[in-house]
């Protein structure tokens, strides 16, 4: 297959069912499954996944299931809560895109997993703009926002146990949820020396700008990555979501010449319109890269169908084209940026990293919780660092995607 050295092939070949039949009963990543509904399930559902478990026995609880508690004191400040944990769009979506969608309605037949050619066409172009491509070659697909791609991405590449997925120390939870359906292991690991020679690896998460911590990876690093795992033979998925959103440093993306070396070979970049568009409801994301990996997905997704809605396709043809929207979008999101800025450092708190992206990965030097709930007695809700890896355990997430209004009570509250 063009495009794939002979050590990818093996991610794409051959079944894993045997394999996943045979699995344990015990967490393949050593992490003992948290309690909750998954866990506490019985009878026949307990015994219906692989192994004689429930699929959702492999996932921990929830992320933001957890903060229900602490939600609930937010909730109660008399002036209400502000909501920056979970990172949601609050502004409107364009006129532009809700027309296209409007226009798109009368859809009665099923729509092309592939995408049609004017939503390929449109990708195409906006990768080839944003990512700085040095030509078209690359393959790209729709996707049903871009979080589905995460989870699945590992089982659509064919991995399973015994294989593993290299995920960064601080990341987004998905990406282990995804290598825990494959049944495969993750490791967390923020350098290739940390990585060691483990040629087991075969997939490699790579996220710039960084959700949670606003890290923008520079290019020279993403080239030693690519170059590695060329080596062995994986994968690289660059989460590129947060991409036109660097603020102190410039993202570059894992598709650019400088990046890949003029070859798309093993490398992957997965985008959303989510938070550049407002389109967060809409589900509507794509992923481009490396033709031949690129291919194998729809062939897979074809079947499983994985299909964007046709209407939502033609919104994204009118986003993907218009970048005045996505402007107007960055300059809200910088000025809420501003402002929550200068409010969390007046307040005593250390801002780290947060070069790029949608959020500020702030610290007290506290556990994650204590300041999650300091911050909830004054009806602000953040997410604790906790949730996207141990290493997160004395930070906490604070998002820009709140109303202009609300996010300019976040000084006098901090106060």
């Amino acid at each position: 297959m063009e495009g794939l050295h002979h050590g990818e092939l093996r991610v794409l070949r051959g079944p894993r069912l045997a394999r996943r039949r045979l699995q344990g009963r015990e967490d393949r990543q050593g992490h003992p499954v948290r309690g909750g509904a998954a866990a506490a399930r019985g009878g026949a559902l307990s015994r219906a996944g692989a192994g004689g478990r429930a699929v959702s026995a492999r996932l921990p609880e929830f992320t933001w299931d957890a903060l229900e508690k602490v939600g609930a004191l937010a909730a109660g400040h008399p002036d209400g809560v502000i909501n920056l944990s979970i990172g949601t769009p609050v502004d409107p979506v364009p006129e532009v895109i809700q027309a296209a969608l409007a226009a798109g309605a009368d859809a009665p037949g099923y729509p092309l997993t592939a995408g049609t050619p004017r939503l390929r066409r449109a990708i195409t172009d906006w990768v080839a703009r944003t990512c700085r491509t040095p030509d078209r070659e690359f393959g790209v697909l729709p996707t049903i926002g871009s979080k589905e791609l995460v989870a699945w991405l590992p089982t659509l590449l064919g991995l399973g146990p015994g294989d593993v997925v290299a995920v960064p120390r601080i990341c987004y939870p998905t990406y282990e949820d995804g290598a825990r359906l494959a049944g495969a292991e993750t490791v967390r690991a923020d350098s290739l020396t940390a990585l060691g020679p483990d040629n087991r690896v075969r997939l490699i998460w790579v996220n710039s700008p960084s959700n949670p911590t606003g890290q923008v990876l520079p290019a020279t690093h993403l080239r030693k990555v690519v170059d590695w795992a060329r080596e062995r033979g994986a994968v690289v998925a660059s989460d590129e979501c947060y991409l036109p959103l660097g603020w102190t440093a410039e993202p570059v993306s894992a598709l650019a010449p400088e990046v890949t070396g003029g070859s798309y070979a093993g490398v992957l970049a997965v985008h959303s319109l989510s938070k550049r568009s407002n389109l967060a409801g809409y589900r509507a994301g794509f992923v481009a890269g490396d033709p031949a990996l690129v291919a194998e997905l729809l062939k897979v997704r074809k079947h499983a169908g994985m299909i964007v809605p046709a209407p939502v396709q033609a919104a994204m043809v009118a986003a993907l084209d218009d970048e005045r929207h996505a402007a107007a979008q960055r300059e809200r999101y910088a000025r809420r940026r501003e402002v929550l800025r200068e409010a969390f450092a007046g307040a005593g708190f250390e801002i780290e990293q947060s070069d790029g992206g949608l959020y500020l990965w702030v610290t007290s030097g506290e556990d994650c919780w204590a300041t999650v709930e300091w911050l909830a007695r004054r009806g602000i809700l953040a997410a604790p660092g906790a949730f996207y890896g141990p290493a997160g355990e004395r930070h906490v997430r604070v998002a820009l995607t709140e109303s202009d209004e609300k996010i300019a009570a976040v000084p006098s509250r901090l106060a």
